[in-house]
């Protein structure tokens, strides 16, 4: 029997690649399986790199993988809007595009059957979709299995009134939380700004509620990672499920014949010593007001280290417009960097707008990433055995670099609780740079304990995904878990 499952990933390029990558693995993995992956517009259209990126992916559609690009039509989709709107925006036309399928499906002689939907985290608007046509949803979650956990705690919290976070205070508060899947207690100044936020709270409870109706949720993890999350996880009471990952887009090349700067910065790189370059790069969201690129300026010059700094101009309203390039550094920047800073460093690093994130951290000379701990750049470290430094910006970012710092480890700290986040909310305070270079020295210490565990979770993440690897076994079990529902239904 040939079966099929509709992908809805989330049009943010962080989510969408990581799910590419999985429907990728799928098919590869079950000859019987086919899968359409549903591309719905980007909120901001100006992600670096998306219009290429599916622009290829529609080029390299095929009969098991196909790719059906949504247009935006009379949308509005140049600002920024709120994840679930713009997604319960686009439920008419997956509706159709579903009943398209099943229409075209019965006409064929070798009938495929649709069996399933795999919806990404901020998607779950389109599991009433897949109810109507009478079909289990699963969930592919871009981020870790930490992040899912303390969203189910925080639900069940808030359901049993058991949650009093203060937006107002919740930064300056001593407080901690019990969270099942963590093995310290977890500061509530860590806390996301949404799961404190009056606003946003109740949007990611309703989320977590919605997550407790799926089949199973496939995350983008290694299991050797989080083992202690995914045994909470596995305790009863929620679906099932698979870590799968690391799920990373490594085919990052630079063509030398487009893009002469970052063939300079590559071929920069392979000039430097093992270990001996510090890489900064904060995202896709990640702009930097003058006052703080002063300060790391400041640092990177002091350390005496050589560097690759990936800085791009910071947005006055975030809903509007995403962080831009600057078109000349120096004179951009003349009050926010130190007189005579570009001279002085021209042969310890290079200050850069947009970076190759990939193939950067997948060069020898580098040896350490100060990053703003999006989940996809933490794996991305992990996978090229590169430490970190936790500099989280917004989103589940601070959770991220407490698990990373304090739960496993593998990675330094600007900070202890950095206070700051992009969204809406309190104002971002700038880190000194006698912080940024006392880290920057710690990061590059050759023979650091997290330097060792770095390397160590490397070689378990690449193993994971070799035949008989942990995440080749949960991708297998998943696969036999939707065969027993169609039998099911």
């Amino acid at each position: 029997m040939n079966f099929e499952l509709v992908f809805n990933p989330y049009p943010g390029i962080g989510h969408f690649r990581s799910t590419v990558e999985l429907a990728k693995l799928l098919v590869e993995h079950e000859s019987h399986l086919s899968i359409s992956v549903f591309i719905l517009p980007f909120i901001s259209g100006g992600e670096v790199g998306a219009s290429d990126y599916v622009a290829a992916l529609s080029a390299a559609s095929n009969n098991r993988l196909r790719y059906e690009v949504f247009s935006a039509g009379d949308e509005q989709t140049s600002e920024l809007t709120s994840n679930d709107v713009h997604v319960e925006n686009q439920v008419p036309k997956v509706k159709r595009a579903v009943a398209k399928l099943v229409d075209e499906y019965l006409t064929l002689p070798d009938s495929l059957r649709i069996v399933g939907f795999v919806l990404d985290m901020f998607c779950t608007s389109m599991i009433d979709v897949a109810n109507e046509f009478g079909v289990p949803s699963y969930m592919f979650y871009t981020s870790s299995g930490g992040v899912l956990a303390l969203g189910y705690h925080i639900q069940m919290l808030y359901d049993e009134n058991k949650y009093d976070v203060s937006e107002s205070d919740y930064l300056d508060s001593e407080a901690v939380l019990n969270v099942p899947s963590l093995s310290r207690p977890y500061p509530v100044k860590c806390l996301p700004h949404a799961l404190a936020s009056k606003v946003w709270l109740p949007l990611y409870v309703c989320q977590a509620r919605k997550f407790r109706e799926l089949k199973g949720i496939l995350i983008n993890t290694v299991a050797e990672l989080e083992p202690y999350v995914l045994k909470s996880l596995s305790s009863g009471g929620t679906p099932p499920v698979y870590p799968v990952g690391p799920l990373l887009h490594l085919e990052n090349h630079v063509d030398c014949s487009k893009d002469e700067k970052q063939s300079d910065i590559l071929r920069w790189l392979d000039k430097q010593p093992l270990s001996s370059v510090v890489f900064l790069c904060f995202g896709s969201m990640g702009g930097l007001s003058e006052e703080q690129v002063r300060e790391i300026a400041i640092a990177l010059e002091r350390s005496g280290h050589r560097f690759i700094w990936s800085l791009r101009r910071e947005s006055t309203n975030i809903f509007k417009e995403p962080p831009r390039e600057f078109t000349n550094l120096e004179e951009v920047l003349p009050e926010a960097i130190p007189e005579g800073f570009f001279d002085r460093t021209k042969d310890l690093g290079k200050v850069i707008g947009w970076a190759p994130q990939v193939v950067v951290l997948a060069n020898p000379a580098i040896g350490g990433f100060i990053t703003h701990c999006g989940w996809n750049s933490m794996l991305e470290s992990l996978w090229f055995g590169v430490p970190t430094a936790a500099w989280p910006l917004y989103a589940e970012q601070k959770f991220n670099a407490f698990v990373m710092v304090e739960e496993l480890g593998l990675a330094v700290e600007i900070r202890k609780y950095w206070r700051g986040d992009h969204l809406p909310g309190p104002a971002t305070i700038s880190v000194k740079a006698e912080e940024i270079e006392t880290t920057i020295k710690c990061l590059l210490e050759q023979d650091s304990e997290v330097r060792k565990r770095v390397k160590e979770i490397s070689e378990k993440c690449h193993m994971a995904l070799t035949d008989g690897g942990s995440s080749q076994t949960a991708l297998q079990t998943f696969i036999q878990d939707v065969m027993k529902n169609i039998c099911l239904t």
